[in-house]
C-alpha cells in the first residue's frame, strides 16, 4: 500500500518560516517525482513545486520562487518543503504528491498524494 504522509505544518507569522515533510512507504520512491501543491479556502488545489527524482533539478510556482525549496533525500523516501519569509496569502493545506515520469504543474497529472497539512500564516 502506498502512502504519502505530510508533516510539519502549523502557525507561523508574517515572515517566518516553516519546514514541511513528507514520508512515504509502498512505492520505489527514487522512481518518482514529488510534488507539493496547495489548497485554500474556496480556492483550488495549486501547484507549489516539484522536484525530479535524483533531486538535480526543481521548479518552482512564481508565488514562491526565491522563498521556497524543495529537496529530498532517496535513502530515506522523504521530501521537504523548506518556506522562508511566508506570507498571509501561503495559509492553506498544503500536499504532497508523487508521479511517475517528467514533473508536471497540474494536479490530476499526478498519481499519489497525502492527506494535507494545514500551514496558516499570521499577521
Amino acid at each position: 500500500q502506498i502512502q504519502l504522509v505530510e508533516s510539519g505544518g502549523g502557525l507561523a507569522q508574517v515572515g517566518g518560516s516553516l519546514r514541511l515533510s513528507c514520508a512515504t512507504s509502498g512505492l520505489t520512491f527514487s522512481n518518482y517525482v514529488m510534488g507539493w501543491f496547495r489548497q485554500a479556502p474556496g480556492k483550488e488545489r495549486e501547484f507549489v513545486a516539484y522536484i525530479n527524482t535524483k533531486g538535480e533539478f526543481s521548479f518552482y510556482a512564481n508565488a514562491v520562487k526565491g522563498r521556497f525549496n524543495i529537496s529530498r533525500d532517496n535513502a530515506k523516501n522523504t521530501v521537504s518543503l523548506q518556506m522562508n519569509s511566508l506570507k498571509p496569502e501561503d495559509t492553506a493545506v498544503y500536499y504532497c504528491s508523487a508521479r511517475r515520469g517528467a514533473g508536471y504543474v497540474t494536479s490530476r497529472l499526478y498519481d499519489y498524494w497525502g492527506q494535507g497539512t494545514q500551514v496558516t500564516v499570521s499577521s
